[in-house]
């Protein structure tokens, strides 16, 4: 079956071939290893995301756009704030529906950003007539892109060919992206070719869906469905802070099979156990003194929770972790530590303080600086700031 952007006449112009072909050898030298995880990782959602492109009618080659936007890794997040599978940046987001406060991110669910993210590059196919343009405004936006037309005496009739017309006038990280796209995309359709033999895809993920009517701690839907609290925040990457937003109904994944359990579970748990932690923003003036009366919590159940806070010296907009079910507060004072579930690890929630690196956060914690990256969607260039969550799953015990 033709595809209209590998199949494109100029997607085989000697211009193009030659960029293509440098990021293929990129691919397969310098990015190798993070190109095989890749390929196998999209396994998780490959299906669905094919799903979603003979729904809209739309080329099948771009189930690899998650490829070069995020390495189809839904936590992923540019240094330019771009976030999920397809990179949305948050205005284009709300624009197109999505919900992105302090708690959602739904650009980090791969079940709600993919739709949102074709019809986007739908209506940008239409408007520029060019898979290549569309591909280009998708990534440096269509405003400058309309402008570098217009400016070139272009605008008229769109085609692929000008993408190479206006080639030097676009933002190098634009020129670069429809080539890199077509490199992995190539690659792609025939890993062993390109001496990737022997990557297994990851399975389809599958799960049941289960409607919380207020807010709930993941931690609590984990012990309601007796599932691993890890796989949760992997089926919920939008939630960001693991709690769901209150005085609304949240849908949230979990685990196939386990749908009906956790329905009937979380139907005994009183309303003032579902939510474990909450967080609070530090105001001006505000001691833990004061945050523990506005929450009706000890100062010492505070502070076991924050161990890395000094409440002299707070600052304002610093966020605190607030132990709000008794029965968390019960382990605090026992010294369970933050976080612990019934799973095979604890999630400790670290928070960043000033002077931090991501390498000394792991040898605090004696963890690998690899895992510390792939629990929080980081990389080694990710700039930490005081007052960032930093994920970290210790032993339990």
């Amino acid at each position: 079956m033709v595809d209209p952007i590998l199949d494109s006449p100029w997607a085989r112009a000697s211009d193009m071939e030659v960029r293509i072909q440098g990021w293929v050898e990129s691919f397969q030298t310098r990015e190798a290893s993070l190109f095989r995880t890749t390929l196998a990782r999209m396994g998780r959602y490959r299906g669905m995301v094919e799903e979603e492109l003979r729904a809209a009618g739309l080329p099948a080659s771009l189930v690899f756009l998650p490829v070069v936007e995020s390495w189809y890794n839904p936590s992923a997040v540019s240094r330019v704030g771009a976030a999920g599978l397809w990179q949305f940046m948050p205005s284009t987001a709300r624009g197109m529906g999505l919900n992105v406060d302090r708690l959602i991110d739904e650009r980090r669910d791969p079940y709600r950003s993919t739709p949102m993210a074709l019809a986007y590059l739908s209506e940008l196919n239409q408007q520029f007539d060019s898979w290549f343009l569309a591909l280009a405004a998708y990534n440096g936006g269509p405003g400058r892109l309309d402008r570098i037309l217009r400016r070139s005496g272009r605008s008229e009739v769109g085609h692929d060919g000008l993408f190479l017309q206006v080639l030097e006038d676009l933002p190098r990280e634009t020129r670069d992206f429809v080539p890199r796209f077509l490199a992995a995309a190539r690659i792609g359709m025939n890993p062993a070719a390109y001496g990737f033999e022997g990557v297994v895809p990851e399975a389809t993920w599958r799960f049941d869906e289960v409607v919380v009517p207020d807010a709930t701690s993941l931690d609590v839907v984990a012990r309601a469905g007796r599932v691993n609290q890890r796989r949760l925040e992997e089926l919920n990457p939008q939630l960001l802070r693991g709690l769901t937003p209150a005085g609304v109904s949240t849908r949230l994944r979990v685990p196939e099979g386990m749908g009906l359990r956790f329905t009937e579970a979380y139907a005994q748990i009183p309303p003032e156990e579902r939510v474990t932690f909450l967080e609070h923003s530090v105001a001006q003036g505000e001691t833990f003194t004061h945050i523990a009366r506005r929450y009706g919590v000890s100062v010492d159940d505070l502070r076991a929770t924050n161990p890395t806070i000094q409440p002299r010296r707070m600052q304002i907009g610093q966020r605190v972790v607030v132990p709000k079910a008794p029965s968390v507060r019960i382990q605090q004072r026992g010294g369970g530590g933050v976080g612990l579930t019934e799973s095979e690890e604890r999630l400790v929630v670290y928070r960043v303080q000033s002077g931090d690196t991501l390498t000394a956060i792991a040898l605090r914690h004696r963890v690998r600086i690899n895992d510390l990256l792939r629990w929080n969607g980081l990389s080694r260039s990710t700039v930490i700031h005081p007052g960032d969550q930093v994920r970290i799953y210790l032993p339990g015990g």
